[in-house]
């Protein structure tokens, strides 16, 4: 009897791609996807361990399941990625009915390791050395690069992949633990980069997005010469079938000119760049171990504008980290303000154990201050976005069709339920589908049209927008 597994993803793009990696190995084992937790003979949590919420969120799952997996004991539960890296055994010990629990760098023997649970019926713990009192490259052997040939099944969108392009990271925020839970910074060799976009392409990619934790930090050495992310940008260029690349996250030191005369001058490297500043003020940049100042932040933004001056840039901040004052968030608000961002990433700053925040400095920030910061600079940052959004109305941009919107699936789902309204059904009559695509900027499209657009290149008509979204008519759609 063939064996069904159900996947759920919490957190990042990485977490997204380790997913799909995962799913495609256990496809080609001969076992079956479901969305059905209970239809489930392998039930499996990819975690992130980022922020607090993200934790409770799994645990609260697995709480939940331990009634299910009394009741069927041949059930496999099991706990992957950055949570299970951080947590390790003390999964096991708050959630004793779970299999197995596998860090990022094991996830390349997940299979065999289902193989030997089934076998041996005990609990399998498969998780890389912690980087502290160890030497860097003994951890790096645990962090192996895991990259499997892919399977387009796997991924939930033929026309758009993600590819790793590196793993790990070596910055040491003092908030962030995502260097203790992925490990030293890897690149991968170029060319095996390009052998795999060229294999996404040849199953119908068109849209390819390069990953790393601190992206333009990528460098790798072929031949004898140095090879940095503006090379590896201008190589998978030339590869046919793609036609739009875009990479994330960048740090900014590392937003080099040499990378900005890349995104100016290759016609398929979209011109969004995701550069998180996480905070304005400099004693706070200093206490964050951030290695610049909001100064230096605003000169790299400078840059970018004078080389690549359509391009839009997003942010990521963190409010009511340790020693904010109110004056030091005001100066994140006027360097959102000054900077405007298409759209910003804004979150409580969350104590994360194993973080050298947690051993230097007080979480003195009460939570209702935070609560109220997220809320001010999220306001700041909307109405910005709705301003700069506005100059959209009356043009017509490309978009890549990506599927239903969010709106129209719900709509789709209630239909099917028994609950359909007058613009569902007016849309069914005439064959409309609520769709959505971006812009080589990354502004989210929303516009009518047909199933089949999905996955080709549209060109819509902006009548009107929101901070988050764009909305028009469809004027042509590529054959």
């Amino acid at each position: 009897m063939t064996k069904r597994f159900y996947l759920e993803t919490v957190g990042c793009q990485m977490n997204v791609l380790d997913s799909e990696l995962v799913a495609a190995a256990l496809l080609q084992a001969g076992f079956q996807r479901t969305n059905e937790r209970r239809r489930a003979d392998i039930i499996l949590f990819n975690t992130c361990s980022v922020r607090q919420h993200a934790e409770d969120k799994i645990y609260s799952a697995l709480g939940r399941l331990k009634h299910i997996k009394e009741q069927r004991p041949d059930k496999l539960v099991g706990v992957l990625g950055c949570m299970a890296q951080k947590d390790q055994e003390a999964i096991l010990r708050r959630a004793p009915h779970v299999d197995l629990v596998v860090g990022p760098g094991q996830i390349g023997g997940l299979v065999a390791m289902i193989e030997e649970l089934q076998r041996t019926k005990g609990p399998q713990v498969a998780v890389g050395l912690p980087r502290r009192g160890h030497a860097r490259h003994a951890v790096a052997q645990f962090f192996t690069l895991y990259d499997p040939e892919r399977v387009q099944a796997a991924r939930s969108q033929r026309h758009r992949a993600m590819v790793r392009v590196m793993l790990g990271c070596d910055k040491f925020c003092t908030y962030c633990i995502v260097p203790s839970v992925r490990g030293p910074e890897q690149s991968r060799p170029a060319s095996e980069i390009t052998a795999e976009i060229r294999l996404l392409a040849e199953q119908g990619c068109r849209e390819i997005t390069l990953l790393g934790q601190t992206v333009n930090s990528y460098h790798t050495t072929e031949n004898g010469r140095r090879l940095r992310l503006a090379d590896l940008l201008e190589r998978v260029s030339e590869v046919p079938g793609i036609r739009r690349i875009r990479f994330v996250t960048n740090y900014p030191r590392d937003m080099t000119p040499d990378l900005l005369q890349a995104v100016r001058d290759l016609p398929k490297v979209c011109p969004y760049l995701h550069v998180p500043a996480q905070s304005g003020c400099n004693p706070v940049l200093k206490r964050m171990k951030r290695g610049y100042t909001a100064e230096q932040y605003r000169e790299m933004l400078a840059a970018i504008h004078e080389t690549v001056p359509q391009a839009s840039v997003t942010s990521d901040f963190i409010v009511g980290f340790c020693g904010e004052t109110e004056e030091d968030f005001q100066a994140t608000v006027r360097l959102t303000e000054e900077a405007r961002f298409k759209n910003s990433f804004i979150f409580k700053y969350s104590p994360r154990p194993g973080t050298k925040a947690v051993e230097l400095f007080p979480d003195d920030v009460p939570d209702s201050v935070k609560r109220r910061r997220n809320h001010e600079l999220l306001a700041v940052q909307n109405r910005i976005s709705e301003e700069d959004n506005r100059r959209f109305i009356g043009k017509t941009v490309e978009i890549l069709v990506d599927g239903p919107s969010k709106a129209a699936a719900g709509a789709e789902s209630e239909t099917a339920a028994g609950k359909s309204d007058a613009s569902t059904r007016r849309r069914a009559d005439t064959g409309k589908l609520q769709l959505t695509g971006r812009t080589p900027c990354d502004r989210i499209v929303v516009f009518d049209g047909q199933a089949d657009w999905i996955g080709r290149f549209a060109r819509v008509h902006i009548e009107s927008v929101t901070a988050v979204t764009l909305f028009g008519s469809a004027v042509s759609v590529e054959s």
